[in-house]
């Protein structure tokens, strides 16, 4: 249910000293907050900041070791998630939480009426359903099944979700935003842009939390950063600059990489009858909205699904141990689940693709030293941070992950392709920049760079070459300079038959 416009500036949410502990960390060290009804505060920090943690105890998931949080100038109840929905509290998250073989209005049912009710309301959540779609130009079909809608519209639906006032459910008052335009096009970006400023202008109050410093700027009305868990800067958004909040959020300047021209060599990798055709020296960037194939074109770039790819001229079985020794670098989407293996500590991980070849194991024996010698310099050359060469890699933050993952690949001989799968995603500006700079010297070096991403602004500071990929097909490709950031999302978008 929106706010009365009329309340508009008055204090929805204060948080006062929140802190948190998880035994030595302090992730949450006496942060205070405030935000008022139709304000949207965006919040920053690097990863492991304590952004995650400040929104968990907020909605419920934590509870804070100190501090108190106060909804209208109530208390609120730590650690339960219905007692902040019950006080307008909802969170639309990055990944969505949708069940895909239900319709939307299923979906926004769920949860809202008691497993011994004799009967469903569904004619007033269907009403409920349309009032807030209209109200906050929302538009979507009750009886869509999730499955068949585009990745803005599923957003849509998450966003109702929280909004919608129906049966036990209170609709939200107070929005937490994270990372929502993570996924989208840029067309579908506007489109939530437009939404934000209708729901803001009916007095909801949204906390934004994204590494997008240009949406920052645009969208919110005061930015709050956090760095090693403390609060270091709250300041209003007009007037603030990305260089000001980038250096507030890592505590130094950050310089974006810069990519000079230069003419490529010969093809590396090739997949017949396409156009992708990877050369030494180039980046090749394939881009699509999520779940349009992407996936599938990784696993076979990498040995995991037959394809007829050729590299350097030749076709290697389906076999990830082959592309390895073919001089194939892994940089996978997924750099928890399949990049690391979280419990084994750093050191190992260094040489996890290589634990067999002669550099680090003799007669099947791992050598151990040789294996430690090159954890240490991956950790030097490629400033990996939070743990020593013993700690476990799930201590790492998201972006020293990545940085170790990207020295494994990257840090002894030269690669013949390196294969970067949302080399960035969820990482903050201090490690995306220090990603991109690596990336951008193995090309400077004559290395093949095959560059899967979701996010258009790393598309164009990085790639030479720009296919587009839709319903599983690489439906178009032109060097960077002749795509446009609305061409190149309207390619994304385009609904084809299949």
């Amino acid at each position: 249910m929106a706010l009365d416009a009329g309340r508009a500036g008055a204090t929805v949410l204060r948080l006062t000293g929140i802190t948190k502990r998880f035994g030595a960390l302090v992730a949450n060290d006496g942060i205070s907050l405030d935000l008022a009804a139709g304000e949207v505060l965006a919040l920053l920090g690097e990863n492991g900041a304590g952004k995650s943690t400040l929104v968990s105890i907020l909605f419920g998931h934590y509870v804070a070791d100190a501090g108190t949080i106060e909804v209208d100038g109530r208390p609120l109840a730590p650690g339960r998630p219905l007692a902040a929905l019950a006080a307008g509290i909802g969170m639309v998250h990055q990944h969505f939480t949708l069940a895909d073989n239900l319709s939307v209005l299923d979906n926004v049912m769920l949860g809202t009426e008691a497993l011994w009710q004799p009967f469903s309301r569904r004619a007033a959540a269907r009403a409920a359903l349309l009032d807030a779609a209209r109200r906050f130009g929302l538009g979507v079909a009750p009886d869509a099944r999730v499955a068949d809608l585009a990745v803005g519209e599923r957003q849509r639906v998450e966003i109702l979700k929280a909004l919608v006032s129906f049966g036990r459910k209170r609709g939200a008052r107070i929005l937490i935003l994270d990372e929502p335009t993570a996924v989208l096009t840029p067309q579908e970006s506007e489109s939530l842009f437009a939404t934000l400023a209708q729901m803001v202008a009916a007095g909801l109050s949204v906390i934004f939390i994204s590494h997008k410093l240009d949406e920052v700027l645009r969208v919110s009305d005061r930015i709050a950063v956090l760095r090693a868990g403390k609060l270091v800067a709250l300041r209003a958004a007009a007037g603030a600059s990305k260089a000001d909040l980038a250096e507030a959020m890592v505590g130094r300047s950050v310089a974006p990489a810069v990519k000079r021209a230069h003419a490529p060599g010969v093809p590396v990798c090739e997949l017949p009858g396409t156009t992708l055709a990877v050369r030494a020296g180039e980046v090749f960037a394939v881009a699509g909205v999520a779940g349009n194939g992407q996936r599938a074109l990784a696993q076979a770039l990498c040995g995991e699904v037959p394809a007829a790819l050729r590299l350097a001229g030749r076709e290697l079985p389906a076999s990830p141990r082959a592309f390895v020794a073919a001089g194939v670098a892994r940089i996978p989407e997924d750099r928890h689940a399949v990049g690391v293996v979280g419990d084994l500590p750093l050191w190992e991980n260094a040489v996890l693709e290589r634990y067999a070849g002669r550099e680090f194991a003799r007669a099947g024996v791992l050598r151990r030293g040789a294996a430690r010698a090159f954890a240490r310099s991956v950790v030097g050359r490629f400033d990996v941070r939070g743990g020593g060469l013993d700690a476990p890699v799930r201590a790492l933050s998201g972006g020293n992950m990545q940085k170790l993952i990207l020295g494994r690949e990257l840090g002894g001989a030269r690669p013949l392709l390196i294969v970067a799968d949302q080399p960035t995603w969820g990482l903050d500006v201090g490690a995306v920049a220090a990603i991109h700079a690596r990336l951008i010297a193995a090309r400077e070096e004559g290395d093949a760079v095959l560059l899967i991403s979701e996010d258009l602004d790393e598309i164009f500071a990085l790639a030479d070459r720009i296919a587009v990929m839709n319903q599983g097909r690489l439906i178009e490709t032109r060097t960077a300079s002749q795509w446009t950031l609305a061409e190149l999302g309207l390619a994304m978008a385009e609904r084809r038959a299949t």
